[in-house]
């Protein structure tokens, strides 16, 4: 029984614990990356393959019969095709949860960043503009108090509830947008439109649907409270691009916070990375690769090989319980 890895350096093996892992099959093989053209030969003969966001698709899946079972290193499901997987007896599986508490820190960092500006503050000490000035400080930026404002959630999971929770330790109020989910209860959830209009940060925490795709257009910017500040450590598809980069150069917002764009990585000429667009913190989808993380993450993974070995797959995603 043989297992691979495809895509081993989106968990930065030199700093995890792979001991769990490599000992539930009696042979595995790491690749850093594999690229379209690598994957078919790569599964041949293969048992367990382990991907990130290395794409598995129905040819693939034709093309490899010893295949039974996709881990996931990842919560979405998008780069698998699942009824494909599913018609040729392959279970797949997902990890979920992993990263919570990390994301969580991050979204409140991004929020901190565009409160208090101090990513721009640093950037000015460092180029000797502090050193020119003629009193013991600069007010060069608005700075804001985040207690007494009002947080606005677009999701309210896991993740959304742990942001949650760190915004009101900081003496916010928290409001969450009525869920689209048909047959949702939506009991204490206010409108969006309402929402939008209320809230002085705006944080997404929602999956990226048929129902979400560019969900943040010009519309919803235009009905944000002027000089709210949007964050994003969801999916880069909830954002219109270019309609963020416009409404930032309109000044009508405080800023925007991001860990994902539509396109990662993206291309040097994406609208968001614009010399001109102001009051923006762009990081790099880092939000959730902290150590512990990625440890709980590759944990997960080991777990879920070691339910389907007995016979019962946990977190399975396309339905199929067993081979």
């Amino acid at each position: 029984m043989k297992g691979v890895i495809l895509d081993s350096q989106t968990l930065k093996p030199s700093e995890l614990d792979f001991s769990d892992l490599e000992k539930l099959l009696p042979e595995w093989t790491f690749y850093e990356q594999s690229g379209p053209d690598d994957v078919k030969n790569r599964l041949r003969g293969v048992t367990v393959a382990i991907t990130n966001k290395v794409v598995i698709d129905a040819d693939t899946l034709a093309a490899s019969p010893d295949l039974k079972l996709i881990c996931i290193s990842a919560t979405g499901t998008n780069n698998v095709d699942l009824e494909a997987a599913r018609r040729h007896g392959v279970v797949v599986c997902n990890v979920s949860g992993y990263a919570t508490a990390t994301v969580a820190q991050h979204t409140l960092a991004l929020m901190l960043g565009l409160a208090t500006g101090w990513h721009r503050y640093d950037a000015d000490a460092r180029a000797g503009r502090w050193s020119e000035s003629d009193m013991f400080c600069r007010m060069d930026y608005p700075v804001v108090e985040l207690a007494g404002k009002t947080l606005g959630l677009i999701g309210h999971g896991d993740l959304g509830r742990r942001v949650a929770a760190l915004a009101e330790a900081l003496g916010m109020t928290v409001r969450v947008a009525a869920s689209l989910r048909p047959g949702a209860d939506n009991s204490g959830r206010v409108p969006l439109d309402t929402l939008l209009g209320e809230a002085d940060v705006i944080s997404l925490h929602c999956p990226l649907t048929d129902a979400t795709e560019k969900m943040v257009n010009r519309d919803f910017l235009a009905a944000m409270k002027p000089g709210a500040f949007l964050i994003n450590t969801a999916r880069g598809g909830l954002v219109d691009e270019p309609a963020l980069a416009e409404a930032l150069r309109g000044g009508r917002l405080g800023g925007a916070a991001l860990d994902v764009l539509s396109q990662e990585p993206p291309p040097a000429d994406h609208p968001l990375l614009a010399p001109d667009v102001p009051n923006l913190i762009i990081t790099p989808h880092s939000a959730w690769v902290s150590r512990e993380s990625r440890q709980r993450l590759l944990d997960g993974v080991a777990a879920n090989i070691r339910a389907w070995r007995t016979g019962r797959p946990t977190n399975v995603v396309n339905g199929l319980h067993s081979a």
